[in-house]
């Protein structure tokens, strides 16, 4: 397939060939919203990568009267993956060994990176399925975002004793100069104990969790959205944010609707509060969550790009519902 007109693949670190964007730029719009995707893969599969958005993208590029300004597309450092080894040979710009922060850092890195770049500020939809949709709530969590990460005590009690904390070295990436506008969280795991749990007869799903964060459970829930509330939530580090689409299908085989459930909940305190809204923006400070009904197995949203399209489009009409977007066009499917 060419190449489309204004694509090109970015790097926006030093330490792995992985630290890469994919970058679509669209005919200038004042009105526009970037789209940027994280991919999934349990944080380990190298066969998911940043180019799995691509049917996606191009369905939406089908849909011209929808306000996109720009793609992106972001890859990341992965932990290691059993059926994908590597050795003492492996170059180390190419090995794949990552432990939490090194996912979100990457991915705050290149958010910070497109807005240093392109300076859309807070006009884009963070859009992430599986673990990027826990990046893309990660990354604005209070206790996460930024990675100035506090350490866990086991209590959401916001005023015990918090140190913070890094296990990664390096500087830390530089702070976003804006939050998204919307969050579309696909397919979405939210909580990794309650995860582990639910498949405590599958060795694979604590396998990829301690893979990516170690064994201690306290930090699992420490970074786990649905897990953490007040300032170290989402209700604490995500200000500016205005809307929220979470879509499950009843088909997936992987993630169930629990975790859905769960990051609902968890979203109950951030949706009544009033949004930061700036002085020069004409609407009210209000903020939506709601709850999307999507058709296939786990994977098949990105494999098709029909459903994850679908996800995107429905957050432009709710946007638009809000007086935050210009009208789209339909995009038919149930929502709740």
């Amino acid at each position: 397939m060419a190449t489309e007109p204004g694509k090109r693949t970015v790097t926006y670190g030093r330490f792995n060939s992985l630290q890469t964007i994919s970058v679509a730029t669209l005919p200038p719009r004042l009105d526009g919203y970037w789209v940027v995707y994280i991919h999934g893969g349990a944080w380990r599969d190298p066969t998911i990568t940043a180019d799995t958005f691509e049917r996606t993208e191009n369905i939406l590029r089908d849909s011209p009267s929808l306000p996109i300004a720009g793609f992106a597309s972001i890859s990341y450092r992965l932990s290691a993956h059993p059926n994908h080894p590597q050795d003492e040979t492996t170059p180390r710009e190419h090995y794949r060994d990552a432990k939490h922060p090194d996912h979100i850092r990457d991915v705050e890195a290149a958010l910070a990176f497109l807005q240093n770049t392109y300076s859309f500020g807070a006009k884009y939809i963070l859009v992430g399925h599986s673990c990027g949709a826990t990046m893309a709530f990660q990354a604005v969590m209070g206790a996460v975002a930024g990675h100035r990460e506090v350490l866990f005590n086991g209590t959401n009690d916001n005023d015990a004793r918090t140190e913070t904390i890094s296990t990664s070295p390096g500087p830390l990436p530089p702070r976003l100069t804006s939050q998204p506008t919307a969050i579309v969280g696909v397919a979405g795991i939210y909580d990794l104990r309650r995860l582990r749990d639910d498949h405590s007869d599958i060795s694979a799903y604590r396998e990829f969790i301690e893979g990516a964060f170690g064994a201690d459970e306290l930090l699992w829930d420490a970074v786990s959205p649905a897990q953490m509330f007040g300032s170290r939530g989402v209700e604490g580090g995500w200000k500016n944010g205005r809307l929220v689409i979470l879509a499950h299908s009843k088909d997936d085989e992987l993630v169930d609707a629990g975790q859905l459930e769960a990051m609902k909940d968890a979203l109950k305190g951030w949706e009544q509060d009033q949004a930061q809204v700036p002085v020069h923006e004409l609407t009210d400070s209000s903020r939506r969550v709601r709850a999307m009904s999507i058709e296939g197995a786990h994977d098949e949203a990105w494999l098709t790009g029909e459903e994850l399209a679908r996800t995107i489009k429905y957050a432009f009409v709710e946007l638009l519902r809000m007086g935050l977007a210009p009208e789209p066009e339909p995009f038919g499917g149930q929502s709740s």
